[in-house]
């Protein structure tokens, strides 16, 4: 654990339950709020004046937003070097079908491969300053591997329950790390039945997607980050592979607070926000094309994208609030398009993604030619992890 001060003091002031808008205590542990069973949301006290210019010579990670991170005292800060992502142009396949201007935040260079680095970066040192004596997760993969390595390096004991068909490398990986694995049959719905019933006496923290607080706020660093990397300019639209939905609901917080705070002004417009999902497991297009009331009795397959495979998020009316306050949209990608969706940005770009980024893509394509997205409008791809973890499930499919 690194015992170095953060740069700045958290101003967080509390938590907020996301349905009903009940106050709970950011000083002791919490899960979902006690009131609706929901999500809780941090809140902080927002200067209206902090410029911009406080951010200059601190370092490159997702701490450098300190001010509206939960973490209170620097030696809780568990961290491998996580954010600050390279944004790249896509300008190959850009050019090929008529996009002027295609953006790709590559999140499989956060350390252990992927995005889930973030939210468990700031999930196990808010844990440790919460005096937590271990933790548990279901996962479709990243998840547990990020809470296992970010345990380890705090000293804490980690459990981790994924599905028995996720691939070899996710869970060689939880093994080298030292946590205990647990393998089960079905998707991560069922992983969660699992953690409920072995966790019972609530000994371990259960950092399951949105049952605690602050992965979110790991998450919707990417959200500040895209705004400072492009000079405090948007883009017209950000695709995001959306399984549990953390980082599409980080994002658009983050938006949020960069208002509140100034560092985005009336003038600059929030992106249109689009939720990618796999055709294999689809729940928040169902509900938001209207095909169903809510996700709570969805079934869905395994997919090639594993941390698509979310049946029932918790998260599913964030989602929407997100798509509709920013006028965004859901889409579904089949298995074959995202197999087709790696090999372009491989043979293309030289990016070998994970499925879900290549999701992301094929979606934009399929929404530039329903004229959904304009030629000239300004993309941003987020790709939430490296392509080298799911060789297991795409290997021998390179082919054209």
């Amino acid at each position: 654990m690194t015992t170095t001060d953060l740069t700045s003091t958290s101003r967080i002031a509390g938590l907020t339950c996301s349905r009903c808008g009940s106050q709970a205590s950011h000083e002791v542990m919490q899960r979902v709020s006690v009131c609706c069973q929901m999500p809780l949301l941090a809140q902080y006290d927002l200067p209206k004046a902090m410029p911009k210019s406080v951010l200059t010579g601190r370092e490159g990670t997702m701490w450098r937003y300190a001010e509206v991170l939960p973490v209170l005292e620097g030696k809780f800060k568990v961290s491998l070097g996580e954010g600050f992502t390279p944004i790249i142009e896509v300008k190959n396949l850009a050019n090929a079908y008529g996009f002027e201007h295609v953006l790709l935040k590559d999140e499989g260079q956060n350390p252990t491969g992927s995005f889930k680095a973030r939210g468990l970066s700031m999930a196990i040192s808010k844990a440790l300053e919460l005096g937590a004596e271990g933790c548990i997760i279901p996962t479709a993969g990243n998840a547990g591997v990020a809470m296992a390595a970010y345990c380890a390096k705090a000293n804490l004991p980690a459990v981790v329950v994924m599905p028995r068909h996720t691939p070899e490398a996710f869970k060689e990986e939880c093994y080298w790390y030292g946590a205990e694995v647990h393998l089960l049959d079905g998707l991560i719905h069922d992983c969660a039945a699992k953690v409920r019933s072995m966790n019972q006496d609530g000994q371990l923290l259960d950092v399951s997607t949105l049952k605690e607080p602050y992965r979110l706020e790991g998450k919707k660093t990417m959200g500040y980050e895209i705004a400072e990397q492009l000079q405090w300019e948007l883009p017209d639209v950000i695709l995001y592979p959306a399984g549990g939905g953390t980082g599409l609901i980080g994002i658009w917080k983050a938006f949020q607070e960069m208002r509140a705070l100034g560092w985005l002004t009336q003038e600059v417009r929030l992106p249109r926000m689009v939720a990618v999902q796999a055709q294999n497991c689809r729940p928040l297009v169902d509900t938001f094309l209207g095909l169903q009331e809510n996700a709570q009795q969805y079934n869905g397959l395994p997919t090639l994208a594993n941390g698509l495979a979310v049946p029932r998020p918790l998260g599913e009316p964030l989602m929407l609030q997100v798509l509709q306050e920013s006028e965004g949209t859901a889409i579904a990608i089949t298995e074959e398009e995202m197999v087709e969706g790696v090999r372009e940005l491989g043979q293309k770009e030289g990016l070998f993604v994970a499925p879900e980024g290549a999701a992301v893509w094929m979606g934009a394509r399929k929404l530039l030619r329903q004229c959904w997205l304009k030629p000239e409008e300004k993309i941003l791809l987020l790709n939430t992890g490296s392509g080298q973890k799911y060789l297991e499930n795409i290997a021998g499919r390179y082919k054209a």
